[in-house]
């Protein structure tokens, strides 16, 4: 299975469907069933310094270092300056879930499913085999 490690709590807020868009400085041309892993790194401090974005999760849920839901990677879009402020002003909660720069890449998740016993996984960079 392909899979795609995130840095918590941005895995656990696309397992919860509250963000459903991945922003990524590359771009991939996969499409299909994409694993979503928490990576075992600690939140960094500026990231738990943002209470908006805190306050989206409960942190008893966090899942580091675990496979924890699939879903269907669905598009790649490049994030130009419209497309950017489009999100900032009409969505604003995948707004301060991602890294919207114009440049960057909006990878679109849809069909997301949490997995009833969490794996075990130490995780990679990329799209990596399971």
């Amino acid at each position: 299975m392909k899979v795609l490690s995130l840095t918590e709590p941005y895995a656990t807020l696309i397992s919860n469907k509250k963000k459903l868009v991945e922003t990524r400085s590359w771009k991939t041309k996969y499409r299909g069933e994409l694993y979503i892993h928490a990576s075992s790194t600690k939140i960094p401090k500026e990231w738990k310094q943002n209470q908006e974005l805190m306050s989206l999760i409960n942190e008893s849920e966090l899942n580091f270092g675990k496979i924890i839901c699939k879903c269907e990677l669905i598009d790649c879009v490049y994030m130009t300056h419209e497309y950017v402020e489009n999100m900032r002003d009409n969505n604003h909660l995948e707004y301060i879930c991602g890294d919207y720069k114009e440049g960057r890449y909006a990878w679109i998740l849809d069909n997301v499913e949490p997995i009833s016993e969490p794996i075990n996984a130490k995780g990679l960079l990329g799209i990596w085999n399971y």
